[in-house]
C-alpha cells in the first residue's frame, strides 16, 4: 500500500485542489445556498399572502369607517324616542305644520315588533306653494324624532288662492328601551308569530 507514499506532481495537486474546491462548492450549494433560497422564496410568498390579507382588511376597515360615519350622521340627525313619546311627536307635528294653511292628522293603531314601536299616521295639509310643502316635509323627516314619510301625493289647486294639497302616510319610530308599557301598548308581534 504504497499508493499514497509517493509525492504528487504539480498537475495532480492542482487537479486535487480543483476537485476539493468543486466538492466544497457543491456542499455549499446543497447545504447552504439551496435551503436559504427556498426559505427566501417561502418568506416572499408568505409576505405576498400577508400583503393581500392586509389589503382586504384595509378595504374592510375603510368600509366600516364609512358605515360608522354614516351611522354617526344618522344618530346626530334624529333620535328614536322611548315609548310613549306621542306628546313630543304631536308637538313636533304641530311646530312643523304651523306654516300650513290647514292640516289634518289621523293616527292608526300602534304596532310593536320586539323593542321597536311604530306609530303610523296619515297627514293631509295645504301649503302656500311647492317650496313651502317641500320645506314642511323636509322638517318632518329631519326632525328631532325618527320619522319616515312613506306614500305622498301632491297636487296644485288653482282657484282664487293657489295652494298645494298633500296627502301622505308616515311613521314615527319609538323603542321600548327606557319606555314604560301602558294599556295602549300592543302585544309583541315577534312573540305571537
Amino acid at each position: 500500500m504504497k499508493m499514497w507514499s509517493r509525492d504528487f506532481t504539480r498537475k495532480e495537486k492542482a487537479l486535487l485542489l480543483v476537485l476539493v474546491i468543486v466538492l466544497l462548492g457543491l456542499a455549499y450549494y446543497q447545504f447552504v445556498d439551496k435551503p436559504v433560497r427556498s426559505e427566501i422564496a417561502a418568506a416572499e410568498a408568505e409576505c405576498a399572502s400577508l400583503q393581500s390579507e392586509l389589503d382586504v382588511v384595509q378595504l374592510e376597515l375603510a368600509r366600516l369607517e364609512k358605515m360608522q360615519s354614516e351611522l354617526d350622521g344618522i344618530e346626530g340627525a334624529s333620535v328614536m324616542g322611548s315609548y310613549n313619546n306621542s306628546a313630543a311627536e304631536l308637538k313636533l307635528l304641530n311646530d312643523v305644520l304651523a306654516d300650513t294653511l290647514q292640516y289634518t292628522i289621523s293616527f292608526a293603531n300602534v304596532t310593536r315588533n320586539g323593542d321597536q314601536i311604530r306609530r303610523d299616521f296619515t297627514l293631509q295639509f295645504k301649503a302656500r306653494d311647492y317650496d313651502a310643502m317641500q320645506d314642511i316635509v323636509r322638517r318632518l323627516c329631519d326632525g328631532e324624532y325618527r320619522c319616515l314619510v312613506g306614500d305622498m301625493r301632491c297636487s296644485l289647486v288653482n282657484d282664487i288662492q293657489n295652494y298645494v294639497t298633500v296627502n301622505a302616510t308616515a311613521t314615527f319610530y319609538e323603542t321600548m328601551v327606557g319606555g314604560t308599557p301602558d294599556a295602549g301598548l300592543p302585544a309583541d308581534s315577534e312573540e305571537t308569530t
